[in-house]
C-alpha cells in the first residue's frame, strides 16, 4: 500500500491517504472520515478515469457538507426531530438539518480522524470508537470498516460495531459515482437497474412518512434498466419534494449479500454493479449541489452530476416500529457488507 500525508485538521491531527491497488482497479481512501477519495477504472478501451466525486484536498472536505465518499454514522440520513425513544428513555441528538438530524449530526463519523488498524496493498481496515454520549447517541459504539479489493474489480466494504449499552446503528457510505468520470458534467445518462417493488414515501422535510409505496406505474420504476434521467422531471409529488431522487428503495431479503443495483454509461461502457446485505438502498442524484463546490478535477459540481447508492438501513427507523430494526445491543454485534463491482460493457 501506498501512504501519503493529506493534510492536518483544525486540532492538529494528522490526515493521511492510503492508496489501495488490485488489478485495473485502484481506489484511494482517507482515514478522516474514511472517505473514497478516488476509484479508478478503465472504459471499454481500456481508458482509464476516476468515477467519484471529492474534493481536491481536506480543506475541501472540511468545508463541504456534502459527505463524498464518507463513512456515515452513528445514523445515516434523518430521524425526525433529532429525537428517538430507546427502552423507555428519550434521547435528543443535535439537529443539523432544520429541525431534524442528519447523518449522525453536526460531527458525524464523517468529521472524525479514524485509526488504521490493519493494511496491506489491496485492503484497509479503519476503526473508531463513538463516545458515550456522542452527538447524544447512547452507548460507546466500537466501529470497524474494511476496504477490500477483489481480483473481479470488487471494492467491498465491511461494517462491524459492537456496544456496551442499547443504543442504535446505521452505517452507510456515501460515494457519488459518475461513470463517464468524475469531471463529465451529468450522470442522468446513466442506464439504472433497482431490484426493488416498493419505496418509502416521504414528507416535505425527507422524512418517511410510514407508508410503503409501489413503484409500479411510477417514476420510481427501475425494475427494467432505464436512464436516470428519463423521469426525473416527471411531475410526480415525491419527486418534487426531494428535488429529483432522494429516497429509501425496499429490497427485502434475510440479510445476505444480493445483488441489489446496477448502472451502466452507454458512452464509456463502465458499469457499475451494487450487492449489500442491507435493507434499504438510497437513491440519491446529487440535487443539493448547486454549482458552487469544486470537485477534485478543477470543475464545478451541479444537481445530477452524480448517483448515490446508499446500503443503510431505513431512515428515521427509531421512530417506526414497522420499519427493520436499527437497534443494537451489547449481546448481538452488528454487522453489514455493500460491495461495489466495477467492469465494462460492448
Amino acid at each position: 500500500m501506498r501512504t501519503e500525508p493529506f493534510g492536518t485538521t483544525a486540532d492538529g491531527a494528522a490526515v493521511t491517504r492510503h492508496t489501495l491497488t488490485r488489478g485495473d482497479l485502484r481506489v484511494q481512501v482517507l482515514d478522516y472520515g474514511g472517505i473514497v477519495s478516488r476509484i479508478d477504472v478503465p472504459d471499454r478501451r481500456g481508458r482509464v478515469a476516476n468515477v467519484v466525486l471529492g474534493a481536491a484536498d481536506l480543506a475541501g472536505y472540511v468545508a463541504s457538507d456534502a459527505h463524498f465518499g464518507a463513512l456515515i454514522g452513528r445514523y445515516a440520513n434523518r430521524i425526525a426531530g433529532g429525537r428517538f425513544s430507546l427502552d423507555g428513555a428519550i434521547h435528543q441528538l443535535p439537529r443539523n438539518q432544520g429541525r431534524n438530524t442528519m447523518h449522525g449530526g453536526p460531527e458525524g463519523f464523517d468529521r472524525r480522524v479514524w485509526r488504521v488498524e490493519a493494511a496491506d496493498a489491496a485492503s484497509l481496515t479503519l476503526a473508531y470508537r463513538s463516545a458515550d454520549g456522542e452527538q447524544g447517541f447512547p452507548g460507546n459504539l466500537d466501529v470497524t470498516v474494511t476496504y477490500r479489493l477483489g481480483d473481479d474489480g470488487t471494492l467491498a466494504i465491511a461494517y462491524a460495531a459492537v456496544t456496551d449499552r442499547p443504543t442504535i446503528v446505521n452505517l452507510t457510505n456515501h460515494s457519488y459515482f459518475n461513470l463517464a468520470g468524475e469531471d463529465a458534467g451529468s450522470a442522468l445518462g446513466h442506464m439504472v437497474t433497482l431490484a426493488a417493488d416498493a419505496v418509502l414515501e416521504t414528507d416535505a422535510e425527507q422524512i418517511p412518512t410510514g407508508r410503503i409505496l409501489p413503484v409500479a406505474g411510477t417514476p420510481f420504476d427501475f425494475r427494467t434498466p432505464t436512464a436516470l434521467g428519463a423521469r426525473i422531471r416527471t411531475a410526480h409529488p415525491q419527486l418534487a419534494l426531494a428535488h429529483g431522487y432522494d429516497h429509501t428503495y425496499v429490497l427485502g431479503g434475510d440479510g445476505t449479500l444480493r445483488a441489489v443495483a446496477q448502472a451502466v454509461d452507454p458512452a464509456s461502457g463502465r458499469s457499475l454493479t451494487v450487492a449489500t446485505t442491507q435493507p434499504g438502498l438510497q437513491l440519491y442524484t446529487a440535487n443539493m449541489l448547486d454549482g458552487t463546490v469544486t470537485g477534485s478535477g478543477g470543475g464545478l459540481y451541479r444537481a445530477g452530476d452524480a448517483v448515490c447508492f446508499e446500503a443503510q438501513g431505513f431512515p428515521d427507523a427509531p421512530n417506526h416500529p414497522a420499519f427493520p430494526s436499527t437497534v443494537l445491543r451489547p449481546d448481538a454485534p452488528f454487522r453489514a457488507t455493500t460491495t461495489y463491482r466495477f467492469g465494462t460493457v460492448p
